[in-house]
């Protein structure tokens, strides 16, 4: 199934569930309010709502606008964002002059974000000036129940009910300042977007599969595409086991939100999900960046497909 959440002036706004083609969508406030309420009683509300959207794909519902989605949680108890592809993190670090650590490809990268305010996909990126370096991080994203500490990452991938879409916001100017503090973000990654839609693990068979989402990232930049990279491919741990990660030393709660951090593929065919790397593969391969980040009035849309064509969360 496929849920939303209407802006209707309430912090939480206003749970729907959405067909399949994301034409149709139904309020279900016998269900629950918000869709962190039903992910709260998740064991209830899941075949409820399941049985809502079985019946709205025969019946009329109202029309879908995602223009008038807020984020599917617009907030959350918890965003955890993970950097899952190594090829990134190496090509960021070469660029620099430094080395990925050894410890890399076997002990996760992992940072705790600000998840009191998710933008919805159509909301605007603000930012007082283009030299914060804005730019964009494409993404997966699970949301998980209650996830008990210790867990196993085969256990883990049981716990996974909701996947999306992330568009991670970064100012780059000021990330790196902050990070040579040694304390980690804050400034540097404002509001993130979340996709209109958040989907259940069986509705995206049989592309997810050990973990993993087996499509391609989409990013368009003023409609220009500029990166279609596998994410299904090259992803260094699956969400079992960056889940298992997180929930080490203490319980994760239902609605944790947790991103894969950016798609990226080795292929410079296949294009970037940031601009960030763009610049730095110029810089290795040319000596010179050139491509700019993110300035006033640009337009990001980013998207993943089935084979057919149909968007898998708007």
């Amino acid at each position: 199934m496929k849920l939303a959440t209407l802006n209707n002036g309430s912090r939480d706004g206003q749970l729907v569930v959405v067909n399949r083609d994301l034409t149709r969508m139904r309020a279900v406030p016998h269900i629950a309010a918000t869709l962190q309420q039903a992910l709260d009683d998740w064991a209830r509300c899941a075949p409820l709502l399941q049985a809502e959207c079985d019946d709205l794909r025969a019946s009329d519902g109202q029309p879908f606008d995602p223009a008038r989605c807020a984020a599917p949680l617009p907030r959350a108890y918890q965003w955890l964002d993970a950097s899952a592809y190594l090829n990134h993190v190496d090509l960021t670090r070469r660029a620099r002059g430094g080395e990925m650590p050894p410890s890399f490809l076997t002990d996760p990268v992992m940072y705790q974000g600000a998840s009191d305010d998710f933008m919805g996909a159509r909301d605007p990126i603000t930012a007082t000036s283009e030299d914060l370096g804005v730019d964009l991080e494409a993404e997966i994203v699970v949301i998980t129940d209650d996830v008990p500490q210790g867990v196993d990452p085969a256990t883990a991938l049981e716990h996974v009910v909701l996947l999306g879409l992330v568009n991670d916001v970064t100012l780059r100017n000021v990330v790196l300042p902050e990070l040579a503090k040694g304390f980690g973000f804050l400034q540097g990654k404002p509001a993130s977007a979340l996709s209109p839609v958040f989907v259940t693990p069986d509705e995206l068979a049989p592309y997810w599969r050990d973990g993993k989402l087996h499509r391609a990232m989409q990013v368009w930049l003023n409609d220009r595409l500029i990166g279609q990279p596998q994410a299904g491919e090259e992803m260094q741990f699956h969400f079992g086991e960056l889940i298992a990660h997180a929930a080490r030393t203490r319980r994760l709660g239902a609605g944790t939100i947790l991103g894969s951090g950016t798609i990226s593929n080795a292929s410079d065919a296949v294009g970037v999900c940031c601009l960030v790397e763009a610049r730095v593969r110029e810089q290795l391969r040319d000596g010179q960046m050139r491509t700019p980040f993110l300035k006033h009035g640009d337009r990001v849309r980013i998207a993943m497909r089935d084979e057919a064509g149909n968007s898998l969360f708007g």
